[in-house]
């Protein structure tokens, strides 16, 4: 009961950051993105070899990650690497794999 009545106090002033880091989250090609990321760094041309996202998108996608805190990216030379920086994202995936795709065929 006191972890209910906590939540419930807690909730109403963080529901709306949650709904909008949950947006970053919901889109096909993000979630595809973020299952990549989830085995560890990768760069763009990782990214797009990994997931079929066309570069044009990827751009996009990797921003809208960027902007939601959900994935940060270093600079080597001209080349790009993202990871995901939020912690929360890791386990995230890790729920929605063993949900949906784990034994799936």
């Amino acid at each position: 009961m006191g972890v209910a009545m906590d939540l419930m106090q807690i909730m109403p002033e963080k529901a709306e950051a949650v709904a909008d880091f949950l947006k970053g989250l919901a889109n096909p090609s993000r979630l595809l993105i973020l299952c990549a990321l989830s085995r560890g760094e990768r760069s763009v041309t990782e990214l797009i070899s990994a997931t079929g996202v066309p570069q044009t998108s990827m751009s996009q996608h990797l921003s809208k990650l960027k902007i939601e805190g959900i994935v940060e990216f270093r600079r080597d030379h001209r080349t790009l690497y993202y990871s995901i920086s939020h912690p929360v994202v890791t386990e995230i995936m890790t729920v929605l794999y063993g949900h949906f795709c784990a034994g799936k065929t």
